[in-house]
């Protein structure tokens, strides 16, 4: 008899996830975390960094905004410090009720190091070196990934920091450099940015958040650039020197290279799959180059018995991706029915200023898989709710096959548009038309009718521009 039906290894938005699905599915479960509950997402990384993005805009509209506004100040002091206290408030919350969630559920925590030895066994080592063993008729592996760091590249924790450092420290940096324009870059931009900080955009490839649109990453770039955020897309980081006082940054185009100086510099240039040192290699689980381990749509290793969801597979490295392979893989281990994830079509959210949200395919990639495409396009700046709020920057676009009508993705950039992104993932998954989005009635006035006004775009009879 084994100890347990499954046991989760790894306790972030995957991980925890799959336990309490798994668990109630009347499956007899465990899960075992070495540092936190709720991982990396809820404690140092998602979670807490929308709460400093929202202390960021109270203070964006307050320092440099008020006027417009009507608010005008003689003697304003922003603290940064308490923005980050409110940060881990917010998290410690998440976090504690994490752990109530696995009570309620009865869900055995572990808190430990997990090696796998065969795909019924793992040893946990505890933090007093001491080890213990349970069996299991299944295993998830749930660890998600690291910060990728280059060979030469000497993080010292203070004046060359990860995310980690950087949503932790309580002191704002007076000048800085980042490596790396992804989200979680554009997004410390904008934070540090609305405090008083001198910021600098270093991004190796000709856009910023080069997985999305070119159209998006421009428009981005032009937005932060207002706000005096220096971004220098095309650039490679030759030379990355720490000094007494300050980080030299050594920068190359086609053209030139320069040396920047900044107090600090934050690496976010990626991430690289947890699958080492658990003990998976050995039992032959396939894992790929990069370190992801390799799944199938069900979320099952080629070792039967062995399973993987979240950032670990690579797949799609979002908490909300890795929750949902999370269930999916508890329903395939309970063998009820479930569905099958489409990774194209998965909402994809930066919480920077102006905000950024989409799913699949780009009107660039529609064409190139030889679609006949159509296209809807909407402006905030002629949005009621959107001028009302001091934001009308930022567009909707709707992509669409012409013969059929098929939603084939969408691309926003503007004021909480990664709230607008469910009707359309959902419309997507439904097989809805742009036509029956235009003809859903939305309330006025609300952002949301941006997403209506793209629709009738897509028709071809816009009605507000």
């Amino acid at each position: 008899m084994s100890d347990y039906d499954v046991v989760v290894v790894g306790a972030g938005p995957a991980g925890y996830v799959c336990a309490i699905r798994s668990s109630q599915l009347g499956l007899k479960t465990a899960i075992i975390e070495k540092k936190w509950l709720g991982g990396v997402c809820l404690n140092v990384g998602c979670v807490p960094s929308k709460a400093l993005l929202k202390n960021a805009e109270v203070a964006d509209i307050l320092h440099n905004r008020g006027k417009e506004f009507g608010f005008s100040f003689n003697n304003l002091e922003l603290d940064y410090s308490v923005a980050v206290k409110r940060s881990r408030k917010v998290a410690d919350r998440l976090t504690r009720g994490v752990g109530f969630l696995m009570k309620k559920n009865y869900i055995d925590v572990i808190m430990g190091t997990a090696r796998i030895n065969s795909s019924e066994s793992i040893t946990i080592s505890d933090k007093n070196g001491e080890t213990s063993q349970i069996t299991s008729k299944n295993i998830v592996v749930a660890t998600g990934a690291k910060v990728t760091i280059l060979p030469d590249w000497e993080l010292d924790g203070e004046k060359i920091v990860t995310y980690l450092e950087a949503i932790t420290q309580e002191t704002l940096p007076e000048s800085v450099i980042i490596i790396g324009g992804g989200a979680i870059g554009v997004e410390f931009a904008t934070i540090w940015n609305a405090y008083g900080a001198n910021v600098t955009i270093v991004e190796m490839l000709p856009t910023l958040l080069p997985l999305e649109d070119e159209e998006i990453g421009n428009e981005l770039a032009k937005e932060l650039s207002k706000r005096k955020i220096k971004v220098l897309t095309g650039h490679r980081v030759e030379k990355l020197n720490k000094k007494e006082n300050l980080v030299e940054v050594l920068v190359s185009n086609k053209e030139s290279q320069q040396t920047l100086k900044a107090d600090q510099a934050l690496v976010a240039i990626g991430f690289t799959p947890n699958s080492k040192e658990l003990g998976i290699e050995e039992l032959g689980v396939e894992i790929t180059k990069s370190g992801a381990i390799v799944i199938d749509e069900k979320m099952s290793t080629n070792v039967p018995g062995i399973w993987a969801v979240g950032d670990v597979t690579a797949k799609l490295m979002l908490a909300h991706v890795g929750s949902a392979q999370g269930i999916v893989c508890a329903e395939n281990i309970a063998g009820v029915e479930t569905i099958k994830l489409d990774y194209e079509m998965m909402p994809r959210a930066t919480y920077c200023n102006p905000q950024v949200a989409s799913f699949g395919l780009s009107e660039a990639q529609a064409v190139e898989r030889g679609y006949t495409v159509k296209t809807g396009r909407f402006p905030f700046q002629a949005n009621g709710k959107a001028l009302g709020i001091g934001e009308g920057k930022g567009w909707v676009k709707i992509i669409c096959d012409e013969k059929y009508g098929e939603i084939l993705g969408a691309q926003m950039i503007g004021p909480e548009v990664t709230e607008l992104l469910p009707e359309l993932t959902i419309s997507q998954m439904m097989e809805l038309t742009a036509n029956e989005i235009a003809r859903n009635v939305h309330a006025h006035p609300s952002l949301s009718e941006a997403i209506m006004e793209a629709a009738h775009s897509v028709e071809g009879h816009s009605i507000n521009i």
